[in-house]
């Protein structure tokens, strides 16, 4: 159990000790300062602890032995489909697919069902600050099926401009595929407001929620939305799991993504007739241990409290800005901290992304720096690259001063006034 679910107040000091990483020293003596959350999540001891005991203790593979490991791992990893099914608000179990990642699961619904049910002349709804993965498989399967994408444009500040949603969601647009959360940018997107005037327009809705369900931002019926896409490890669980959530009636009309064991209810030379959901997407080995591992990250989460992550979160974000601002030649991408989550994007006149990523790591600092995966939003920016700081719960407020110091010894270096 958490040491944290038995506290009554945030404690990070209590929360750091379930993380061993975080307590290790790097090569070069400092202590680690890890602001690249964003990337992946550290994994606390009790999510480390159920990979082990999967393992050592009752791996084999699910829904097929008929033996006593068989019936303990499948009933693990169903228990732990379950918990995803809560965290999100799922109606039914049955609509939660595991995949490798918010990558395949949003390249799932682009060749399943964009495959189907695009006609030409169709229009897909996208933005400019979307994660190459909720771009490219648009553009490929409109290419294929000869729809159209077209773009929510941005405001100056790096928000959805809503006010030109009308003019861009017609009633050609199939489905408005959108970040809950930008990786770069930090915007909380209001998806509410815009799955309204999608369904409304008998549009679907596909979120990518990479960056925005680890920080408890989704309920997938309120809004409702159609499709959720997000990944494992950026939720504090292992790499190599992720989420597919998608309606039961848009499952059941859609073709299976990769066809195999698992995923088949029958088979002879000709033909076959698929297995129900969510056997249907699933075809093949899962990865079994690390969905199990999935489950055990929610339960760390939830014992700790999205209402207390977000808080601390906003406390690490505010004290960021703050302090960032005040740097000279610095500036911060995006909107202000009352509609960003905890991912500060910045420049620094005079040095490169990479140049003071480079710097930081030096004093311990371990960042982001690039284009991110969203080179549409960096040519918009006018920038090739930006350096990201993402916080999680375990940061600390002394961390954020250590980043805003190691930003000033990087200007130093530079010799910037």
């Amino acid at each position: 159990m958490s040491h944290v679910a038995l506290e009554s107040v945030f404690d990070v000091t209590a929360i750091r000790r379930d993380f061993p990483i975080l307590d290790k020293p790097l090569p070069n003596g400092l202590p680690l300062v890890y602001l690249d959350n964003g990337a992946t999540a550290q994994k606390p001891r009790q999510v480390i602890e159920k990979l082990v005991e999967c393992y050592e203790n009752y791996n084999a593979n699910v829904h097929r032995g008929i033996h006593a490991l068989g019936d303990r791992v499948t009933t693990e990893l169903e228990e732990a489909r379950e918990k995803v099914r809560t965290l999100i608000g799922a109606d039914e179990v049955e609509e939660i697919i595991f995949t490798s990642g918010t990558t395949m699961s949003i390249n799932l619904v682009a060749d399943a069902w964009g495959r189907k049910f695009l006609q030409p002349g169709d229009e897909l709804l996208l933005n400019e600050m979307e994660h190459h993965a909720n771009l490219v498989p648009w553009q490929q399967i409109a290419h294929e099926r000869g729809a159209v994408l077209r773009f929510i444009p941005l405001t100056a500040d790096g928000r959805l401009d809503l006010s030109a949603l009308d003019d861009v969601l017609t009633d050609r647009t199939k489905l408005v595929a959108v970040t809950g959360l930008s990786n770069v940018l930090g915007t909380i997107n209001p998806i509410g407001e815009i799955a309204a005037k999608a369904h409304a327009r008998g549009s679907l809705v596909l979120v990518d929620g990479a960056q925005s369900v680890p920080h408890g931002y989704v309920d997938v019926n309120c809004p409702q939305i159609d499709f959720l896409a997000f990944s494992g490890h950026k939720l504090y669980g292992p790499t190599g799991i992720g989420v597919l959530y998608g309606r039961r009636r848009l499952l059941e009309q859609m073709d299976p993504f990769l066809c195999g064991g698992n995923m088949i209810r029958r088979v002879r030379k000709e033909s076959s007739d698929f297995a129900d959901l969510p056997s249907k997407f699933e075809a093949g080995t899962l990865p079994v241990a690390q969905a199990i591992g999935l489950g055990a990250a929610i339960d760390y989460v939830q014992g700790i409290g999205f209402d207390a992550i977000a808080a601390h979160e906003r406390q690490l974000t505010e004290r960021a800005f703050r302090q960032l601002n005040e740097i000279p030649g610095l500036k911060i991408v995006g909107p202000g901290v009352s509609e960003r989550g905890s991912i500060v994007s910045f420049t620094v006149e005079g040095v490169h992304p990479h140049d003071m990523a480079e710097l930081l790591d030096r004093r311990g600092v371990a960042v982001r720096a690039g284009h991110h995966c969203t080179m549409p939003l960096h040519e918009w920016l006018q920038v090739t690259a930006t350096t990201r700081a993402s916080f999680a719960f375990y940061n600390t407020l002394a961390e954020v001063d250590a980043l805003c110091e190691a930003i000033q010894y990087a200007r130093k270096v530079f010799r910037l006034k």
